[in-house]
């Protein structure tokens, strides 16, 4: 039997990129995996795991873990859709920093990034 795409009742993995909080890592903005709720950071981020996490299983369908942000995005399609709540928490803690974490930001942040 193939895995839904979407589990609204899995909560998320944390509140961080799971990657880069095991590598001393920082991301931009963060994704959450429909699927099984691994929080990646998003492609604009220096190590973009939320798309490899994506391209390394069958889990192809993200969330914004974004606060005030609901939209879903599916890497089969390139498509944004619309799709069910999910397992609180829906996004990372509004006084989380963007990028984060806070610490861990080198001072050229914004010349590492993707675009």
């Amino acid at each position: 039997m193939t895995e839904p795409l979407v589990r609204p009742e899995v909560p998320p993995s944390g509140t961080g990129c799971a990657e880069c909080l095991a590598s001393d890592g920082w991301w931009l903005h963060l994704r959450r995996c429909a699927t099984c709720g691994h929080i990646g950071c998003c492609d604009t981020s220096p190590a973009q795991h939320a798309t490899r996490h994506a391209t390394t299983t069958d889990h192809k369908i993200v969330r914004s873990f974004e606060p005030g942000e609901d939209w879903f995005y599916d890497y089969r399609t390139g498509e944004f859709l619309e799709g069910p709540a999910l397992a609180a928490p829906e996004s990372h803690p509004a006084d989380q920093g963007v990028p984060g974490p806070t610490e861990r930001i080198p001072r050229d942040w914004q010349r590492h990034l993707h675009t």
